[in-house]
């Protein structure tokens, strides 16, 4: 692949539009990558790596569903969708209200009250925005005029690395405001912030 990198510019710009694509569409706020920041102020950057983990693994799941079809099929259950908005609107908002709810860093949350791997893991796969955007980018990769095209593997290579990196800065982002959890009324106010962002764009998700 290296080699028709270097041989054919057009692969460049394919690639460089993907990246572009991944970081505008799949990197703005949405309730995967607004939860991740949420927890990561609340909880501190350690003890959200696990919840940030299943995320990324989640999402890197919805990247296989998407470009094997298999979001296809089950586009044509109707009942189904239904079921899955549900399931992650409840969780979605049960994610709110440990948040808004969470102790300053400096009280020691217990281990019980951290969010856990699956618990990141699930709600990336029910995450509607998640579907929507990458669907989006992949298709757009997918189209091509003629000439040289991106194979899929380097495709979903790319995206699985972008879903690392934005989770990844968007948890940075989020532990940036842990230092000012450890006074009570300061951490109160970012996390109901959060939560109620968490909220928002969950709902945008869904009917936007």
């Amino acid at each position: 692949m290296a080699g028709l990198l270097v041989s054919q510019p057009e692969l460049w710009r394919q690639l460089l539009a993907l990246l572009l694509a991944a970081t505008v569409v799949m990197g703005s706020p949405g309730p995967a990558t607004i939860s991740v920041t949420a927890v990561g102020a609340a909880f501190g950057l350690r003890d959200s790596l696990r919840y940030t983990g299943g995320i990324v693994v989640g999402t890197i799941a919805v990247l296989l569903v998407v470009a094997t079809g298999v979001m296809a099929a089950l586009a044509s259950m109707p009942k189904l969708a239904p079921l899955l908005v549900v399931a992650s609107a409840a969780y979605i908002l049960y994610l709110a209200f440990k948040i808004a709810t969470a102790p300053p860093l400096a009280a020691c949350a217990a281990e019980g009250s951290r969010p856990t791997w699956l618990a990141g893991f699930l709600l990336a796969v029910a995450n509607p925005k998640a579907y929507v955007a990458i669907a989006a980018v992949f298709a757009g990769a997918s189209s091509s005029e003629g000439g040289a095209e991106l194979d899929p593997w380097t495709k979903l290579t790319v995206l699985a690395v972008m879903i690392v990196v934005i989770h990844a800065v968007w948890l940075l982002a989020g532990a940036a405001f842990a230092r000012f959890l450890r006074r009570p009324v300061a951490s109160r106010i970012i996390n109901l912030f959060f939560a109620a962002t968490l909220v928002l764009t969950t709902v945008l998700a869904v009917y936007g």
